[in-house]
């Protein structure tokens, strides 16, 4: 279906027409005649399928037919990053109208702050926020949602995995209780469920490629050792001029920073993002990626979700992900838009059971390559193998190794009371 087919403001049409877009996505083509209708809706949809121009489209269409400079459209979304990618694209869609919009998150400087309090008090018409900063503003009572017509929250499920359940429910607390909700999640685990049931009122429902990688996504692992990882990482992407954008997952903001010192080269630039970067050099880091000046970026999954990043040739799993959910999010930045795309994953001893039950969600058996053979060989794949659990050993043996007299000996405890398991505790090492 053509987007000028869905009864759209032309003002808003004229805009898609500019931006390149003429054919709508299934969500899309499901979603916005029910929002314009003035229906709750539900929608599962996996990364890359459109969502964010399903809800925005239509509630620019409505708000810009009877512009009244006041606060119409609030969107909550789990991360800084994607607050400032929808609101750059409502700018977009919006050129054509007299709709304002802004991004309310935290990490800024005192005049972000100004900015901010001033569009939540005088009224920008849509706003985008994540929810800790947004309920700051709330509490100092300016925040006028008084005319508020819509909510939408956007990566649901990354909302309540992230522990926002309680700050959403505040914000709500906050709205006018007639408005129009909207509810946007990739999943939809019995948690989602009850938040709908909660907030929204005889929703119409949309579930579309729930769980699934894209298709045109090449999926394929290797079994490694972990001394042999950054080595192996090195061979898929040293001398690869046809690579032109990879772009590398890690379990921790600790490795992130490890793997970009590694594999950085007179070749090609390495960029990493973490938690750890503050608001300005994410963004800065993001558009060097994007413009293609950075060829490799190590990141968390602070990028594995809602980040359009378009023609990335390349995703590497450094770390299994820690579910199937976070591995379709991951492989889903490459193949965007039906293109294609490579995305691998490095599987140690530890992971093996794990991307065993990612293989069985998402109903595929990934194919495990051969290591180059400088690499040397690899583990055996092994899916009963099972890494060591709480008040348990795992199959190999991992008692802590011990010198006594220039002679290496292994000192097994007596019994389960004096297990020496080793413990962490390095916030550098905390999953971001």
């Amino acid at each position: 279906m053509k987007f000028k087919e869905l009864n759209l403001n032309p003002n808003v049409i004229e805009a898609i027409s500019h931006m390149g877009f003429e054919n709508a996505t299934p969500v899309q083509e499901m979603a916005i005649p029910q929002i314009l209708e003035g229906n709750d809706l539900i929608a599962c949809a996996q990364t890359g399928t459109g969502k964010t121009a399903a809800f925005i489209l239509p509630t620019l269409d409505q708000i810009s037919r009877e512009h009244q400079k006041e606060t119409s459209v609030l969107v909550i979304v789990p991360t800084r990053e994607l607050a400032v990618q929808i609101d750059q694209q409502i700018q977009g869609f919006a050129y054509f109208t007299p709709v304002s919009s802004l991004a309310v998150y935290g990490g800024g400087d005192g005049q972000d702050w100004v900015q901010q309090k001033k569009a939540l008090s005088m009224g920008a018409d849509i706003i985008v926020a994540t929810p800790g900063k947004l309920i700051s503003h709330l509490a100092n009572g300016y925040v006028k949602f008084d005319k508020l017509k819509h909510l939408i929250l956007d990566e649901a499920d990354r909302m309540l995995d992230m522990g926002f359940n309680e700050d959403i429910m505040k914000i709500i607390s906050y709205l006018p209780k007639k408005r129009q909700s909207l509810l946007f999640s990739a999943t939809m685990p019995s948690e989602i469920r009850i938040l709908a049931k909660n907030i929204l009122n005889k929703p119409f429902e949309i579930n579309i490629g729930l769980s699934k990688p894209a298709a045109g996504v090449l999926q394929a692992a290797y079994l490694v050792y972990d001394a042999q990882k950054i080595k192996l990482v090195k061979s898929l992407i040293n001398n690869k001029p046809e690579l032109k954008s990879v772009l590398i997952f890690s379990a921790t903001r600790k490795k992130v920073f490890d793997i970009s010192i590694a594999l950085r080269t007179k070749e090609y630039k390495v960029g990493a993002i973490s938690s750890d970067l503050d608001q300005d050099k994410r963004e800065d880091m993001l558009r060097s990626f994007r413009s293609k000046e950075i060829k490799v970026m190590v990141a968390t999954d602070v990028l594995s979700r809602g980040i359009d990043i378009k023609e990335i040739d390349l995703v590497i799993n450094f770390d299994v992900p820690g579910d199937a959910e976070d591995y379709v999010h991951r492989v889903g930045r490459t193949a965007r838009a039906d293109a294609t795309g490579m995305a691998l994953t490095l599987i140690n001893e530890d992971d093996m059971y794990k991307f065993h039950k990612i293989e069985k969600l998402i109903e595929t058996e990934v194919r495990k390559l051969p290591l180059p053979p400088e690499l040397g060989e690899g583990p055996k794949w092994d899916i009963k193998f099972r890494p060591q659990q709480r008040g348990g050993f795992r199959k190999k043996s991992n008692f802590s190794k011990s010198q006594s007299k220039g002679k290496s000996s292994y000192n097994k405890p007596k019994s389960n009371k004096h297990r020496n398991f080793k413990k962490t505790n390095n916030n550098n090492n905390k999953a971001d």
